[in-house]
C-alpha cells in the first residue's frame, strides 16, 4: 500500500511514478496505490487505485482519514506494507503491516530559512511537521533517506531503528549531453546562463541577480540571465524590484513557470546553468542540469557537494560577489568551462531512476522477507 495523496507537488509525483515505472517481477506483488483521481499513475498488471468516495484535498480531513479510516482498510486487503513517501505516518498500522517512510522536506529542520518565514501559519506548519516526521522515522519500520547529509541531521536529532540512504535518479529524458535538441523558442538568439527553481527566498536569486549585474559589461552584454520558475512567491517583488532598478529588464529573462516536459531543451542550451538554494535533501534540480552536460555552477552548502563533488563548481549563495566570481571563471575561460561540461556529462550517470527504484524494491522486499 503507498499512501500518495501527499504527492501533490512535482517532485513528490515525479518520484512516485519513477518507482512504479520500475517495478520488478515478483510473481505476487500487489500493488495498491492510495491517490487522487488526477494522479496519472503508470499501467501495471500489479497496480490498482483506491481512493475514499469523498475528497481528501484538505489536510485535516485527509489525516482525520489516515487515522481513523485507513487501518481497517488495510487489515481488510491484509496489506503486508504501508509505505509513506510523503514523510508523515499518521496511521497506526495493523499487527502484521510493516511501515516504511522518506524523509523529503527539509525545510522544517533549516533553522536559517525558518528564520525567513513570517510569524503565522507557516511557521506553525513548519513545527508541526518538524515533530511529526521525527516521530514517524523514529517509529518506522524502514526510513529511506535521499542524501547522507539529510540522515545525518536526523539522526542527530532521533533514534532511526532501519535507516537507508537511495539518492534520486535523473530521467532520461533529461540526459541530453549526447543528443541533439531544439531550442525553444521563447529564448534570446544570445547565449544565456540558466537558473531553474521558484522564487523562495532560500534559493536566493535576490544575489543571483546582482551577482548578474557585477558581471563585466563585456560578458553580460553577451549572456542573458533566464530565471524558470514560479515567480510570485514570497520575496519575488524584492527581485523584480531589483532587475527594475539596476535597468536589467532586458537582459534578464523571467520566463515563469515552464512543463517540466519542456525544460530539458532549456538546460540543453544553456551556456552554464546555476544553482543557487541553500535548503535542499536532494537537489533535483541540480542533477537535471548535470543531465544536460552544461558547465553547473552550485551552491556550497550541503548536500549540493555530496551529489555534484568534483563535476561543479561551487560558491556561497549568501554572497553576490562569490557567484560573481564563479560565473567570471567559467566565462573567461572556455577550457574551464569545457571541462566542467565534461565533468557534468559523467557524474550525472551516477544517478538514474532504475537504479533508485530497485534498491527501493529491494529493501522493501527485504524487511517483508524477514517479517515471515
Amino acid at each position: 500500500m503507498i499512501n500518495a495523496f501527499s504527492a501533490r507537488l512535482g517532485g513528490g509525483q515525479t518520484y512516485l511514478i519513477n518507482l512504479l515505472k520500475h517495478i520488478p517481477q515478483h510473481d505476487n506483488l500487489r500493488i495498491i496505490v492510495l491517490a487522487p483521481a488526477d494522479l496519472k499513475l503508470p499501467e501495471h498488471p500489479a497496480i490498482s487505485r483506491y481512493a475514499p468516495s469523498y475528497s481528501l484535498n484538505n489536510p485535516l480531513v485527509r489525516t482525520a482519514w489516515e487515522k481513523l479510516l485507513l487501518p481497517s482498510y488495510l487489515r481488510k486487503v491484509k496489506a503486508d506494507v504501508l509505505f509513506c513517501p510523503g514523510g508523515v505516518v499518521a496511521t497506526r498500522a495493523p499487527v502484521g503491516c510493516k511501515v516504511v517512510t522518506m524523509f523529503r522536506n527539509m525545510i522544517p529542520f533549516d533553522k536559517r530559512v525558518l528564520g525567513y518565514l513570517p510569524f503565522g501559519l507557516q511557521r506553525i506548519r513548519s513545527w508541526l511537521l518538524y515533530h511529526t516526521m521525527l516521530r514517524s522515522m523514529s517509529g518506522a519500520d524502514l526510513t529511506i533517506f535521499i542524501s547522507d547529509f539529510a540522515r545525518g541531521v536526523i539522526e542527530n536529532l532521533t533514534t532511526v531503528p532501519n535507516a537507508v540512504t537511495i539518492p534520486h535518479g535523473i530521467g532520461e529524458e533529461f540526459r541530453t549531453f549526447d543528443k541533439q535538441l531544439p531550442r525553444p523558442g521563447r529564448l534570446p538568439i544570445e547565449s544565456y546562463m540558466l537558473y531553474v527553481s521558484r522564487f523562495d527566498v532560500y534559493k536566493h536569486h535576490y544575489e543571483v541577480v546582482s551577482a548578474y549585474a557585477k558581471l563585466p559589461a563585456k560578458y553580460r552584454d553577451r549572456v542573458h540571465l533566464a530565471l524558470i520558475g514560479e515567480s510570485d512567491m514570497p520575496g519575488a517583488e524584492r527581485v523584480h524590484e531589483l532587475i527594475d532598478n539596476l535597468g536589467l529588464g532586458e537582459r534578464v529573462i523571467i520566463l515563469g513557470a515552464v512543463p517540466y516536459a519542456e525544460l530539458p531543451a532549456y538546460y540543453h542550451h544553456a551556456e552554464l546553468a546555476l544553482f543557487a538554494s541553500s535548503c535542499e535533501n536532494c537537489p533535483n534540480i541540480m542533477l537535471e542540469a548535470l543531465g544536460a552536460g552544461r558547465p553547473v555552477l552550485s551552491s556550497d552548502v550541503m548536500p549540493m557537494p555530496e551529489f555534484g563533488a568534483q563535476a561543479a563548481a561551487y560558491f556561497s549563495p549568501f554572497d553576490a560577489d562569490d557567484i560573481n566570481r564563479a560565473i567570471v571563471a567559467v566565462l573567461s575561460d572556455s577550457d574551464y568551462a569545457q571541462r566542467l561540461a565534461d565533468a557534468a556529462a559523467l557524474q550525472c550517470q551516477n544517478f538514474n531512476w532504475s537504479k533508485t527504484a530497485a534498491s527501493t524494491w529491494a529493501e522493501i522486499f527485504q524487511l517483508v522477507a524477514h517479517a515471515k
